[in-house]
């Protein structure tokens, strides 16, 4: 199936891909071998960029932008649009190579490649509405406005999780906005930023625009590094943990470019005593164990009032024995696999401290043998937390399906637990009480990027811009004015008078 998928999509013939067949005898330290979660087996090798391939994808992205810019933004936003389009007719074919790749389920595969066709919509919208402001001049016979202008080439590195939306997210805005992309996929998933540059860079070529869309792919070390410290890349859009974040923003801001990071998130939802738990119950299971627990947006604590904590866990306890794992290509599957073995390990270790900080694990916990697949499978776990709500665990960003369960006696309690986080990405409350409900959305309330009532903590819907604050890093992508971080703002004044006037009512004469 991976072969004839792969063929599908124009791989086969790709100069820098060796498919399934010569995989396992590549040794060529210029490669990287491509394994499925679901079954670790070689899926293809893909070449490396080098120093002097990742400086020519530079220039050509340099070279490309100098044309772009003056192209009318609305004439770019119809590049879009045709981008769009091509997505829309390769859209099952690519959500299946996410789920081959990193694991995802069919159905988060296919509606990752509708993410990329919603925000390329988005943008087309976008391209004519790029506005600046007018503003009242003190000094006569003057207009003021300001403008938004092309940054710049645009840097963007993307994690495992999202191998196609996110580069989206940045690439189909940067585009309408008059920015190249030099993209720098993670190297456990080459393949889909293989068939997607692919896809965006032959439609803009056939429409007179070559090099828009670049396309590096390479390690931390030769490649990263140089991307982060490139003066020619004026913005650097970085997706992954805290960790690297604080290095990236770091030797960005030494050079004086910008940052745009979307960092780690450790998750919460309360759960009121008001709460309709027939819609909680579903919405938190998938927010909790939706792409294994792979999502920066994946609820990782459960904070519940304390007279309805023992019907929540019972509840979910029984919908989580109902989850299927297994291929996620099955019909049916609810759960794939984790994406490598140390994802596995960093669970097991999670359990393990949880066990041994006072947590009680009430399901799951451990690797989960799945018939015919030897890939990196475990049971989502519900863990939890002691009388004294203390589990120093909870605190870390375990990238797998673990459910932390706290209780609260009031919602002011509830929020201070919400808040008591390094990260600030996403947050839920489900209450059927107002005065609950505002207080989570007051400025005393959740702290984070994205609060939600009587909704999950991931899903997120383009049209709202994406981020969250503290470690998760400040940035804002898809929706809203995100468009903004990708120009550089002008303020302009003209005079149209006969005389020289001065602000402030300064006299130099």
């Amino acid at each position: 199936m991976s072969h004839a998928l792969l063929t599908s999509l124009g791989l086969d013939r790709h100069p820098r891909v060796t498919l399934t067949v010569a995989a396992d005898s590549v040794s060529d330290d210029r490669a990287v071998i491509v394994r499925s979660p679901a079954t670790d087996k070689p899926i293809a090798a893909v070449r490396l960029d080098d120093a002097a391939s990742y400086d020519r994808a530079v220039e050509a992205a340099r070279a490309a932008f100098v044309k772009w810019r003056d192209v009318p933004a609305p004439v770019r936003g119809q590049v879009v649009r045709a981008i769009g389009d091509e997505f829309r007719k390769h859209k099952s074919a690519l959500g299946d190579l996410v789920s081959l790749e990193v694991g995802k389920i069919r159905q988060e595969g296919w509606g990752e490649v509708q993410e990329t066709i919603d925000i390329a919509d988005f943008a087309v919208g976008l391209s004519r509405q790029l506005y600046g402001l007018t503003m009242p001049s003190e000094r006569p016979n003057h207009r003021m406005f300001e403008q938004w202008l092309p940054l710049g080439p645009i840097g963007v590195i993307s994690a495992f999780n999202f191998p196609n939306a996110v580069w989206a997210w940045n690439a189909m805005l940067a585009a309408v906005c008059g920015d190249t992309t030099v993209w720098k996929p993670s190297l456990l998933a080459p393949l889909t930023a293989i068939a997607s540059n692919a896809i965006a860079d032959r439609i803009a070529t056939e429409m007179g625009h070559p090099g828009v869309f670049g396309l590096v792919i390479g390690t931390d070390t030769e490649v990263g590094e140089r991307m982060i410290a490139d003066r020619r890349l004026p913005l650097i859009s970085a997706t992954g943990s805290s960790r690297m974040g604080r290095h990236v923003g770091r030797v960005v801001a030494e050079r004086f470019g910008r940052s745009l990071l979307e960092l780690g998130g450790n998750n919460a939802v309360i759960i009121d005593r008001s709460a309709d738990l027939a819609l909680t119950i579903p919405a938190v299971v998938f927010a909790a164990v939706g792409t294994a627990g792979q999502r920066c947006t994946t609820t990782r604590r459960l904070i519940v009032h304390e007279s309805i904590v023992n019907d929540v866990v019972s509840r979910l306890a029984r919908a989580y024995e109902t989850i299927r794992i297994g291929d996620p290509l099955a019909e049916g599957t609810l759960v794939g696999p984790l994406i490598n073995r140390r994802a596995v390990d960093g669970f097991l270790h999670a359990i393990r401290a949880a066990k041994e900080q006072g947590g009680t694990l009430v399901c799951g916990g451990v690797e989960h043998q799945t018939p015919g697949l030897t890939g990196h499978y475990v049971k989502p776990a519900i863990v939890r937390a002691p009388a004294s709500n203390q589990l120093p665990i909870s605190r870390e960003e375990t990238f797998a399906p673990i459910l932390y369960v706290f209780t609260f006696k009031d919602v002011a309690q509830a929020i201070e637990m919400n808040n008591g986080v390094d990260q600030g990405l996403s947050s839920a409350i489900f209450t059927d009480s107002v005065r609950s409900a505002e207080r989570f959305l007051s400025p005393a309330g959740s702290d984070c990027g994205i609060a939600n009532v009587n909704i999950g903590t991931s899903g997120a819907e383009i049209g709202g811009a994406f981020g969250g604050e503290k470690e998760t890093g400040g940035g804002r992508e898809s929706g809203s004015d995100s468009w903004k971080t990708y120009m550089r703002r002008q303020t302009c004044t003209i005079n149209y008078g006969t005389e020289l006037k001065l602000a402030q009512g300064i006299r130099f004469e």
